[in-house]
């Protein structure tokens, strides 16, 4: 399998798999790195679990983690796109979309106990593996968590595990 194909896409792992990938340095420049999960460069993954772990800052930020009987994973929404220099070159109605989204949709939410699908992209902070939040859907069927189960092993074994094979 060719290592671009699946690059910024939203990879379905375990928290296991997800806290076991390996960084390497690229290089292209001193900052960039790159995450692998054996043939595979991953930026971006979905998780799904319920919330262990709450921590709110009001617009500011919320910190919570995803328990999917595999492992922990931290993950982080940002809820300052109104004030953040990150979205001061977007477009200002896309910004207040997503500001919106984050602060009535998402963050209201994220309470311990739920069962959430959390997508976004794969960063690290203090030398700790953490997901910055992109999108959060929250499920209400507990056999949710076990088709994810189902789906993160087939995938596995179909496409993010198998070794490219030169033509």
């Amino acid at each position: 399998m060719d290592k671009s194909v699946l690059n910024n896409t939203h990879i379905k792992l375990l928290c296991s798999d997800l806290n076991t990938l390996t960084q390497t340095r690229s290089n292209v420049g001193p900052t960039t790195t790159f995450l692998h999960h054996n043939n595979l460069i991953v930026s971006h993954v979905e998780i799904l679990g319920v919330v262990t772990f709450v921590d709110h800052k009001p617009d500011k930020f919320i910190r919570f983690s995803i328990d999917d009987g595999t492992d922990i994973v931290l993950c982080i929404l940002w809820l300052n796109q109104l004030t953040s220099n990150y979205y001061s070159r977007r477009n200002p109605s896309t910004v207040r979309l997503i500001a919106h989204f984050a602060n009535s949709q998402f963050a209201k939410g994220i309470k311990i106990g739920v069962m959430a699908r959390v997508r976004g992209r794969v960063t690290s902070f203090r030398s700790a593996m953490q997901i910055t939040v992109s999108d959060v859907v929250f499920e209400r069927d507990p056999n949710v968590e076990i088709l994810h189960w189902l789906d993160c092993l087939r995938l596995a074994r179909k496409c993010y595990d198998v070794v490219a094979v030169p033509k």
